[in-house]
């Protein structure tokens, strides 16, 4: 059985094209002219000339905004994908007033998906965003069959996804995005805006999955077989980079370039969120105690090796014992200490 080979098509930028004015006041002109030629007409009376201008006057009112439809107009960093009859024949690009074939038709079958902020709209006089809101859309911008080349920001909903340990996290990306070219955008994927939607998500999880939330020992996250101290908390700008890496590749086929992509939201799922509190607060309270530690045995040191050598007092190993025991309850202990005053003997 043989397989049926995808036909790629090339973007070709149309030149030329800024005439839409001429072809304008020309077109007014022409209507200005049979308007007169059929006054002409009427007041001449019949005959063979009369009425032979008098034809082409009437057809030409009649049929003479056809080529107004070829007039089209673009805005800075806008585009217009035409195909004549379902052939594809160009892209207008840039600002200005253009002129092509009045039976060109513009194609674009994401201009009724907008994505932004507040999530994927559909088409329809208004939908329902991601995050619950209604979204009234301009039924003109709807009707639009123009191709924005702007940078524009993708902000899919939060998702749940599991790190390399198994924890649930949730995790928001926000992608910058492009088109950057305008044939393979409309002609290779059947929407370029819900198929850059749908990258994005695969990609976060693709990517979310290899690391822990937060720094643990012997995970590897960069596939080189050594751990590494990689993790979602701490390396964002890199976990930012490889989502962006991811996507870019996905999607270069659909003509688009993927500009940056940030982190915006990064949490526990709120099942384990408490625990995982707890959990690092533990962690906090024992690096703090290994501290403290640290601290009171260097200070019971000094103090034993001073008073050695100042040979202040003589003491034997079991009075050095009982007063290390001491110095390290007071350095040590959650209270203040109550001293005790011995005024009868040294012990």
């Amino acid at each position: 059985m043989s397989k049926q080979k995808q036909i790629e098509v090339t973007e070709r930028v149309m030149s030329g094209r800024k005439i839409g004015g001429l072809v304008l006041l020309l077109d007014i002109l022409l209507y200005i002219g049979a308007g007169l030629g059929i006054f002409y007409c009427a007041s001449r009376g019949n005959g063979p000339m009369p009425g032979l201008l008098l034809v082409v006057c009437v057809l030409y009112v009649i049929f003479g905004w056809i080529p107004l439809l070829g007039l089209k107009v673009l805005k800075p960093n806008e585009a217009l994908v035409l195909t004549l009859f379902g052939k594809y024949v160009g892209t207008l690009k840039g600002d200005g007033f253009f002129y092509v074939n009045p039976f060109c038709s513009a194609f674009n079958p994401a201009a009724g998906t907008h994505l932004g902020q507040s999530g994927d709209v559909k088409a329809g006089g208004a939908s329902v965003s991601a995050d619950g809101t209604t979204v009234n859309i301009n039924a003109a911008e709807l009707m639009s069959k123009k191709i924005s080349l702007k940078i524009m920001t993708l902000s899919n909903s939060k998702q749940k996804v599991n790190d390399v340990l198994g924890n649930p996290v949730e995790v928001a990306v926000a992608v910058m995005w492009r088109v950057s070219d305008t044939a393979k955008a409309v002609f290779a994927v059947d929407n370029f805006k819900e198929y850059l939607s749908l990258q994005c998500d695969t990609a976060v999880r693709n990517v979310v999955k290899v690391y822990p939330y937060d720094v643990t020992d012997n995970v590897d996250t960069t596939g080189d077989g050594e751990a590494d101290d990689g993790s979602l908390r701490g390396s964002t700008e890199i976990v930012a980079r490889r989502i962006r890496e991811e996507i870019q590749e996905k999607v270069l086929d659909a003509g688009l370039e993927i500009v940056d992509a940030r982190i915006t939201y990064l949490a526990y799922a709120p099942e384990i969120a408490a625990a995982m509190l707890q959990r690092q607060q533990a962690a906090a309270v024992v690096d703090a105690r290994k501290l403290i530690v640290d601290g009171a045995v260097g200070m019971v040191e000094m103090a034993l090796d001073r008073l050695a050598e100042k040979q202040t007092v003589d003491l034997d190993e079991e009075r050095k014992a009982a007063m290390v025991s001491n110095l390290l309850v007071v350095l040590c202990g959650n209270k203040d200490a109550q001293p005790i005053v011995n005024s009868g003997s040294l012990y």
